[in-house]
């Protein structure tokens, strides 16, 4: 690795050195009750399952004859059944009435009338009112209706339940209507280019990224691999470093501008109350605005008394030319993606679901809003990349290749990365992700590509569940 010395940075003072050793054990103490209280956060893995396996059933009936075994499994609607029941079962929480009802449905289907039966029952003693007279049209016996006014009948009593397609096919059958009258075939058509994306696509990406790692590692073995590009960073020690993430990060952007940004913008976005989920997603876009706007400002002023930038800048971001560093970003991303997909397995294999998912996730899978969405998307694909990217890559990788080089850099990096997210169970992907990050800034020696393949990894994360979400 070559590493290009920096301008010698003045000697920082013992203050700077002491806040930074204040802020490195506050920083300590917040993340490790951080960490510890995502392990009470539910997780989204769960919810995904469901989804996943709901578009599965949903699809099934479109897919050609071929294909449906091997896309969507023997009997789909029974692997959803199976699903359900399990989660809704171990769920320390009151599952959602949505939920319950189409258990109940897909028992009924299954032949399981007893069960059934008692759900809906349950159900009927929690739900409001207005809900209730659908679950009493399921409970009456069979009534031999024409299609046409089961279908109408089925649209007025669903009035008041946020009913998926799936459950709302499941609800016309058992209030006596035929199959083929309640699918509803354009629904149908487009979850199996749903299912294309969030089943087959991932399974493509992740065969074309293990042959480029394979190749990459066969290049390295035999000795061709490219030469790393010289690697240069801004001006500052360990102890400015340390206190611009630790101080400036942590301290004041994760806990301070929160607890003076939240009313202020709670107090602005108040005439949005009609709109939750628009509203919801403007404020986390101001409070991440707010979370980077103290340590880019800390940064800034760190560099300032250093005087003007070298020819390629601080940071390196070095964007030009833009396809070399979106090929490289891409080729990145398919290498990663196999190596976080094995590390998922194994932590599912051996701890079971942590839980602790990042509650992004959870807003993007729920919301319905475009604009919220958008909201949602703009901090996920464009601020997050940018300024962690800036931090972790830009700033820490090159000042700690400085002290104990590249590898110790990136490792170090990576680690503090994936602390930062704060979340136990997403914390050894996330590791494996930042070290794909520290490698490209290493190898590549620019900042950019590391923010483009940041950028497209969260990207492929949202689009998936936009897919899963429908």
């Amino acid at each position: 690795m070559n590493v290009s010395p920096p301008p010698q940075p003045r000697q920082s003072g013992g203050w700077t050195t002491g806040l930074a050793l204040l802020s490195l054990a506050l920083s300590g103490l917040l993340w490790l009750n951080g960490l510890v209280d995502s392990l009470q956060r539910p997780s989204v893995g769960n919810a995904l399952e469901l989804r996943q396996l709901e578009l599965t059933a949903l699809a099934a009936p479109a897919l050609p004859a071929s294909l449906r075994s091997s896309l969507a499994g023997e009997q789909p609607l029974d692997a959803l059944r199976r699903a359900l029941r399990k989660q809704l079962d171990d769920s320390p929480v009151p599952p959602a009435p949505q939920l319950q009802l189409q258990l109940a449905l897909l028992e009924r289907q299954a032949g399981e009338s007893e069960e059934a039966t008692q759900r809906l029952q349950e159900l009927g003693q929690q739900v409001p009112p207005s809900q209730r007279p659908l679950l009493e049209a399921l409970l009456l016996p069979a009534r031999g209706q024409d299609a046409q006014r089961t279908a109408v009948e089925t649209e007025g009593l669903l009035e008041g339940w946020e009913a998926s397609p799936l459950s709302r096919q499941l609800v016309c059958q058992a209030l006596g209507g035929p199959p083929d009258d309640c699918a509803d075939r354009p629904a149908q058509r487009a979850a199996v280019g749903r299912l294309l994306g969030t089943a087959v696509a991932p399974v493509l990406l992740l065969v074309l990224g293990t042959a480029l790692l394979l190749r990459q590692l066969w290049l390295r073995w035999r000795g061709k691999a490219p030469a790393p590009s010289p690697l240069a960073g801004p001006p500052l020690n360990l102890a400015q470093a340390t206190l611009l993430i630790a101080g400036g990060f942590v301290v004041l952007g994760e806990l301070v501008m929160p607890l003076l940004l939240a009313p202020l913008l709670q107090g602005v976005l108040s005439p949005l109350a009609a709109q939750p989920a628009l509203q919801q997603g403007l404020l986390v876009m101001g409070l991440y605005l707010g979370l980077m706007a103290v340590p880019l400002v800390l940064l800034w002023s760190q560099l300032r008394p250093h005087g003007s930038a070298p020819a390629g800048g601080w940071l390196q971001w070095h964007w030009l030319p833009l396809g070399s560093a979106l090929r490289r970003a891409v080729a990145q991303v398919l290498m990663v993606l196999p190596v976080v997909a094995l590390v998922g397995w194994l932590l599912e294999r051996l701890v079971g679901d942590p839980g602790g998912s990042n509650p992004l996730l959870e807003l993007v899978l729920t919301s319905a809003n475009p604009l919220a969405l958008l909201c949602f998307a703009v901090t996920a694909v464009v601020l997050a990349p940018l300024f962690e990217e800036t931090l972790f890559r830009g700033v820490l990788l090159p000042v700690l290749a400085q002290r104990w080089g590249g590898v110790a850099a990136v490792t170090i990096s990576a680690l503090v990365f994936g602390i930062a997210h704060l979340s136990l169970g997403e914390l050894p992907p996330l590791f494996v992700l930042g070290l794909g990050l520290g490698w490209l800034r290493l190898q590549s020696g620019r900042l950019g590509a590391s923010v483009l393949m940041h950028s497209l990894w969260n990207g492929l994360t949202f689009a998936n569940l936009l897919l899963l979400a429908g």
